[in-house]
């Protein structure tokens, strides 16, 4: 795909002329009741056994769902060669596409939805964690992307969060030529950004991103693992962040993972992976949900707990996995409906998969 200077300044003209003032997301994160009080955990429901996306010569990580105006769903989500093992997650994935006429499928892998761009690209050789929302006409996939050597770290510390836009989930996809949340060096978000959340309010068109950073400090890992905050008036930006981070915690270096924010009705809601118990007496690695009026001042739910890392099948199995992580939410009329996760079921992290877990009105 052609990378031109203009293009960033093409594409947002087009996305303000396609969401009128009164637009509001076509997945609208707004919930009817029930705001300050709300309980996933107590929402979980067995997931079938169609809920589930697995390929048998590729690991599959973290699927987020859009509907189209004809019903049908589509779940965009990483995925790379099996043959390669876990860690190539950061130098040979891509995004692919995959369809259902329900959201908790099956589903029906349709082709690649967006690769490496190549040549000298910023995210020339990976893309992953996809984050995909509706908002006025156009499809938005926000994702993370890097080039590198082939060597694992290389890989990771080029990171950087990127977007691309579509008329249709099934595509063509058309990035931008830059990321849209660069570094910032000698702050908090110094050596990476990676990992985008983004959320649309529709009562003022603001656009909320959260990404996961790394602070200055020694290689190959750097320093602190936290999340920063940008806003837009746009859904390609430009980004302006915020300069303090959020999700922290005073000792953890490393506190939480994978957050996935959405817009109720007066409040954001952030569904964030608890790296070791930091901020519930929860198993390691539980998913916990978090609030905040206004993006920048987050805090723990009256009902915290998400779930533990284990899956309800039907049938009465209650399947414990090692790792559940990247969360991400079906909104059905507002309410959330299916929890979207990525499943190790051992700590070999092989075979890995998505699941698709109901909430309470499915």
């Amino acid at each position: 795909m052609e990378r031109r200077t203009f293009l960033r300044h093409a594409l947002a003209s087009a996305a303000v002329a396609a969401i009128p003032a009164h637009a509001r997301a076509a997945q609208p994160h707004t919930t009817s009741k029930g705001e300050g009080t709300l309980d996933l955990h107590a929402m979980i429901r067995p997931a079938p056994r169609t809920a589930k996306l697995a390929m048998r010569d590729w690991l599959v990580w973290g699927g987020s769902m859009v509907r189209t105006p004809d019903g049908t769903c589509h779940l965009l989500f990483s995925r790379w060669p099996r043959t390669r093992g876990h860690n190539a997650w950061c130098t040979h994935s891509q995004v692919a596409h995959a369809t259902a006429d329900h959201p908790l499928g099956p589903y029906t892998f349709q082709g690649i939805a967006l690769a490496g761009a190549g040549g000298d690209a910023w995210d020339a050789h990976n893309i992953h964690n996809p984050n995909a929302l509706r908002i006025g006409s156009k499809y938005y996939l926000y994702y993370n992307g890097n080039h590198g050597n082939g060597e694992y770290w290389n890989h990771r510390n080029n990171q950087r969060v990127g977007v691309a836009v579509a008329d249709h989930p099934a595509g063509p996809w058309t990035r931008l030529d830059a990321p849209i949340v660069d570094v910032t060096r000698n702050a908090f978000d110094h050596l990476i950004t990676t990992n985008p959340a983004v959320a649309y309010r529709p009562s003022d068109g603001k656009v909320v991103l959260v990404y996961k950073t790394v602070s200055r400090g020694k290689l190959p890992f750097g320093g602190r693992v936290r999340h920063g905050v940008a806003f837009a008036d746009n859904p390609l930006g430009p980004f302006t962040k915020h300069r303090k981070p959020i999700f922290t915690h005073p000792t953890a270096k490393f506190p939480a993972e994978d957050p996935y924010i959405w817009w109720g009705r007066d409040r954001f809601y952030a569904i964030v992976k608890d790296q070791g118990g930091y901020f519930v007496r929860a198993n390691r690695y539980a998913l916990v949900l978090f609030e905040s009026r206004d993006g920048l001042d987050w805090k723990l739910a009256p009902h915290p707990l998400v779930c533990h890392p284990e899956i309800p099948w039907e049938g009465g199995r209650v399947q414990k996995v090692h790792r559940l992580e990247r969360p991400q939410l079906y909104l059905e009329r507002g309410r959330p409906a299916v929890l979207f996760c990525a499943v190790s079921p051992n700590k070999t992290n092989i075979p890995s998969y998505n699941v698709h877990i109901p909430l309470k009105q499915f």
